[in-house]
């Protein structure tokens, strides 16, 4: 597993749904559990931890995850990833696509295959900003100011599709597969949805 931890994924529009680091990790260790329970080891990639079994691991993981990065936009580390396993990687995918690219190139080149879970909140999709607005990254590196938001809705929202389109098709061209999940809605659609992806990577 590679969940990002970057600061953009403490964002979250609204308390009652929770940051897209919850979900995140949420389904992280909920796929964990269901892997560990068919007997499959799980690991983190960016951690020492190799992959190893058992409720002793899944603790670590469950450590592990809540441990936040300081950069606004974490990209993939595969230090530990295994040639020939199954990978998965969970970001709201909002960085430089690049690195996201590398990674699977490099995932192929060790026979690894694999899903990707993009995280979104309600927010980044309806862009329901109006009049004067002032965004600004979740780490403070970045800002910018407009006084007509709505404005920007069409193009922004242009510019969303086509990042999910690049993303599907680098995860197919990888033999991955994607999926866009929103954190106001309910996880298990999503888990499932990756557990029998997996399961058709065997």
């Amino acid at each position: 597993f590679w969940v990002d931890r970057g600061q953009s994924m403490q964002f979250t529009s609204d308390k009652a749904h929770g940051a897209k680091a919850d979900r995140a990790a949420l389904l992280a260790l909920a796929l964990c559990v269901l892997l560990v329970r068919g007997g499959e080891r799980v690991g983190l990639t960016d951690t020492p931890l190799r992959p190893m079994t058992g409720e002793v691991q899944l603790g670590r993981l469950a450590e592990a995850l809540t441990q936040e990065r300081t950069a606004d936009y974490a990209p993939p580390d595969l230090t530990m990833l295994p040639r020939h396993a199954r990978a998965v990687f969970i970001s709201d995918f909002m960085g430089a696509p690049e690195p996201v690219a590398e990674a699977l190139a490099t995932a192929a080149e060790r026979g690894v295959t694999g899903v990707m879970i993009q995280i979104l909140d309600p927010a980044e999709e309806a862009f329901p900003f109006d009049g004067r607005t002032v965004f600004h990254s979740m780490g403070g590196t970045l800002e910018f100011e407009t006084r007509k938001a709505a404005d920007l809705r069409s193009r922004y929202q242009a510019r969303l599709a086509e990042r999910k389109e690049a993303l599907a098709q680098m995860a197919a061209h990888a033999g991955w597969q994607y999926h866009c999940h929103h954190s106001d809605t309910p996880p298990a659609s999503a888990l499932l949805w990756a557990f029998a992806a997996l399961e058709g990577h065997r």
